[in-house]
């Protein structure tokens, strides 16, 4: 494929991919292809073709359930990218020591349709290194879906619970929180208080004091036992209102958006990034008709408007909206509502992503797009020939194996 021009039928592919530890996993619609640069310098790859569940379920072909299915299976296909690549990559400088875990950023990296989208936010994926690298792209669904369930539960944690215990504590702490929204005893505050009153006049005509004996309890507690109950204070549910909601979207994001620089400041993690910017490097070259050389390669962008940081950028205000609906006056019932509505938040970030896509050169792709790019700035890096050269790699050996004209998809990788 080298120093010739692809032909019009052949640009219409869609290609997309997401870096991985030392490399790149590059799709095009049917197929995949993960190249690698091993310690020894020599570039090592494989792939396969990759059907979409949707054409053996065609249910999962509706609007909104094929975003969630294409996240899915593209993360799952991620985690066995980012294996696969942990083994080649440290199969020879960590020969010595047992690496367990990697921490990867879930910066989407799907262009076009998302063919190559990983996650929809930061997370944990278990890399371990002790099995080979083809060992590791045969790992079964159980495993590799058993390490989604992980990330998808420190996610949830992360962006789910920990938002909404935040906002909640600073609404109550500000004074911000409708006290008639609140769940303790404000039904019945009339007579609570009417029955306060009738207990001190009692307590008068008896003669007792228990105010000072109180204070006296309090100053013996211990200072773990004082700060529980004082933070037990800021954790009395708030109804959420459009206010609320707002303010959890915002503090999700700042949690979000302190990750990625912080994920940024690592330096294995720049690596990645700069993976992630020979990747979209690639794609453009690709989808300018270029011959796929370093040198058509380099003076390409980094940052690309479809890539899935803008995904992410959606899926967070998606979130706001959608989340405006859950109002209940419990943490068990709002987190629980939240978590059964993250597939349909990654349905209809999918949908709006696709749609605007229909017309790349309009104001409304332009906006929604805009800042993910921006984003971009952080989560890719510039990428030296060498990781141009892994990048083309991955797309020709992904072109490779796409299926041509009349000619079916293979089963799926197990």
């Amino acid at each position: 494929m080298k120093g010739r021009v692809v032909s019009a039928s052949e640009k219409d592919l869609i290609v997309g991919g997401q870096a991985v530890i030392e490399g790149v996993l590059m799709r095009t619609p049917a197929a995949y292809a993960i190249a690698v640069r091993r310690p020894d310098g020599t570039i090592t790859h494989t792939g396969a073709r990759l059907p979409k569940w949707s054409d053996n379920y065609p249910v999962l072909k509706l609007p909104v359930l094929r975003g969630a299915a294409v996240l899915v299976q593209s993360m799952a296909l991620g985690i066995k990218a980012l294996n696969y690549s942990a083994g080649e990559a440290f199969n020879e400088a960590e020969a010595a020591r047992e690496v367990k875990v990697a921490l990867t950023p879930a910066v989407v990296e799907g262009e076009g349709d998302f063919a190559g989208i990983t996650g929809g936010v930061p997370g944990l994926f278990p890399v371990p290194t002790k099995k080979s690298p083809e060992e590791e792209l045969k790992r079964g669904s159980a495993a590799v879906f058993g390490s989604i369930a992980f990330a998808l539960l420190f996610n949830v944690l992360l962006f789910v619970v920990a938002p909404l215990v935040l906002t909640n504590a600073l609404f109550v702490g500000m004074g911000w929180a409708d006290r008639n929204a609140q769940t303790a005893g404000v039904a019945n505050a009339q007579p609570t208080q009417a029955a306060a009153s009738d207990g001190a006049q009692t307590t008068a005509a008896n003669g007792t004091q228990t105010t000072g004996a109180a204070a006296n309890d309090a100053g013996r507690e211990p200072w773990y036992a004082r700060a529980y109950h004082g933070a037990r204070g800021y954790l009395k549910p708030v109804k959420p209102n459009v206010g609320f909601n707002l303010v959890d979207g915002l503090i999700r994001m700042a949690i979000f958006l302190t990750m990625i620089f912080s994920f940024s400041l690592a330096k294995d993690i720049r690596r990645v990034f700069e993976y992630h910017g020979a990747e979209h490097k690639t794609v453009f070259t690709w989808e300018a008709g270029l011959p796929l050389t370093v040198e058509n390669a380099r003076p390409q962008p980094r940052q690309h408007p479809r890539c899935g940081t803008s995904f992410l950028m959606v899926v967070m205000l998606v979130s706001i909206v959608l989340f405006s609906v859950v109002a209940f006056s419990s943490f068990a019932y709002n987190i629980a509502v939240r978590v059964a509505l993250i597939p349909v938040v990654a349905g209809l970030s999918y949908e709006i992503i696709r749609l605007s896509a229909k017309k790349e050169g309009g104001l409304v792709f332009k906006l929604i797009t805009r800042p993910g790019v921006w984003l971009q700035n952080i989560t890719t890096k510039e990428p030296d020939d060498g990781q141009l050269e892994v990048a083309l790699v991955a797309l020709k050996e992904s072109l490779k194996l796409e299926p041509q004209s009349g000619e079916a998809a293979l089963t799926p990788l197990s």
